[in-house]
């Protein structure tokens, strides 16, 4: 397996993978293939495969250190770069074919609906994450300080599922978001306990250091 992810097409094959929903996408959009509602087809979709992608980038840590696989880390941020790359055409979609690209009605609608300004707030924090996903900021940055931006990650993924919560509210459909919720809770339930369980070990261990002074 880590012969196989060090592989130099490992990497293209993964972006080529990546890019298939919006391939997909596209053709529907040219063969009439979004059903009776293109607008909100496309909306829901990009939507969609943004809160997957963001489950995917959210679960390669656990499944790195489960399966003491660390070369699956070399996909990280191309993963991060395409949940940047989906909520961007959900943006786009919403402001194309909800507002026609009117600025301003765009601004009242943010402010004036709750899950529309959730959904955007998620899109700005993510906008520094995607500016800084190359080696040359990590090291304009300092690895600590870059590592504190990208840690906002868990609270887009929470506002990521507070927006897809609301939005499915006003048609009282909640099984999807139930699903989601779930994936999140264990992906971000895992980091918690490795956290405490470090502190855990930092403590005996400082407790054993004072025991043989």
């Amino acid at each position: 397996m880590s012969k196989a992810l060090l592989h130099p097409a490992a990497k293209p094959l993964l972006f080529a993978a990546c890019l298939l929903p919006f391939i997909w996408l596209v053709y529907g959009a040219f063969t009439d293939g979004l059903g009776a509602n293109p607008a909100e087809y496309l909306i829901r979709s990009t939507g969609d495969w943004t809160l997957r992608f963001l489950c995917i980038v959210l679960a390669v840590t656990p499944l790195r250190t489960i399966s003491n696989t660390p070369s699956l880390a070399r996909f990280r941020r191309m993963l991060g770069l395409f949940v940047y790359f989906y909520v961007v055409l959900h943006l786009l979609s919403y402001s194309g074919f909800d507002m026609g690209f009117d600025v301003a009605d765009i601004a009242k609608d943010i402010a004036k609906r709750p899950f529309i300004l959730v959904g955007f707030s998620a899109f700005v924090l993510l906008t520094p994450l995607a500016a800084t996903s190359f080696n040359r900021a990590i090291k304009a940055m300092g690895a600590k300080r870059w590592q504190t931006l990208h840690k906002l990650v868990y609270l887009i993924a929470g506002l990521g599922l507070l927006h897809f919560f609301w939005m499915r509210a006003g048609k009282n459909n909640f099984a999807e978001v139930a699903v989601y919720a779930a994936i999140i809770a264990v992906l971000l339930g895992w980091r918690v306990a490795q956290y405490l369980k470090k502190k855990g070990l930092q403590r005996l261990s400082n407790k054993r250091v004072q025991l043989s002074k």
